[in-house]
């Protein structure tokens, strides 16, 4: 398990830079098996160091590239490939270690409705984007591409949205997609509202200023 103070969701890319003694152990191990290890996000405390506390949902990820530094250290990259509940953390010997099994995704909504719900959200998402370039606020464009298929597009869009680790986490412990295109449109709605807030606070600029008969 390598917990850190991000999200990563399923079918995303993660890129890594390992330095800890700890976890360089753990990458070689993982590439002399199966490439495979757990993400999980960390509620309380430090990367480094241990003495964490740790979410109980994660997401299974597999190594697609890796590249040993000369000091040791490890640049990586690495894509979800499903969510895990963690069933029982073991000792961190020599590196955190815990028992997992898949939590898929279940939904009851008809995959039409889904459907309609994914459009919107993206549509919302762009809106949203595109405010917030206006703003001159760095971020994901409003053009960026997304899946047609609605499972892969909903991570797509929770790896997209203006949020923090928190609200990504509760995201990824949605029971499904349904819930979790439901959650994220509340989480939109939301970040807008602090970008308007945010507008409002900002000083007018000259530029911005009526013109007044007779100025120069």
């Amino acid at each position: 398990m390598f917990p850190l103070g991000a999200v990563l969701f399923p079918t995303m890319v993660m890129p890594l830079h390992v330095f800890e003694p700890r976890y360089r152990q753990l990458m070689a191990d993982c590439l002399a098996g199966d490439r495979e290890f757990g993400v999980t996000l960390i509620e309380r405390g430090s990367e480094v160091g241990g003495g964490d506390m740790r979410t109980d949902v994660g997401t299974a990820a597999r190594i697609t590239e890796a590249q040993e530094l000369d000091d040791g250290r490890w640049i990586l990259a690495a894509v979800g490939t499903e969510r895990i509940r963690i069933d029982h953390w073991l000792a961190d010997d020599p590196y955190p270690l815990a028992e997992v099994e898949p939590w898929p995704d279940v939904d009851l909504t008809p995959p039409h409705g889904v459907a309609i719900c994914y459009e919107a959200r993206c549509a919302q998402l762009r809106r949203l984007l595109a405010f917030a370039t206006e703003m001159g606020l760095s971020g994901a464009p409003s053009t960026l591409e997304l899946a047609d298929d609605p499972a892969t597009g909903g991570w797509q869009l929770a790896v997209s949205a203006p949020l923090g680790q928190f609200d990504r986490q509760r995201l990824l412990v949605a029971p499904g997609l349904a819930a979790r295109l439901e959650l994220l449109g509340q989480l939109l709605e939301d970040a807008d509202q602090i970008l308007l807030s945010r507008l409002a606070d900002m000083p007018a600029r000259e530029d911005d200023s009526p013109d007044l008969p007779g100025d120069a």
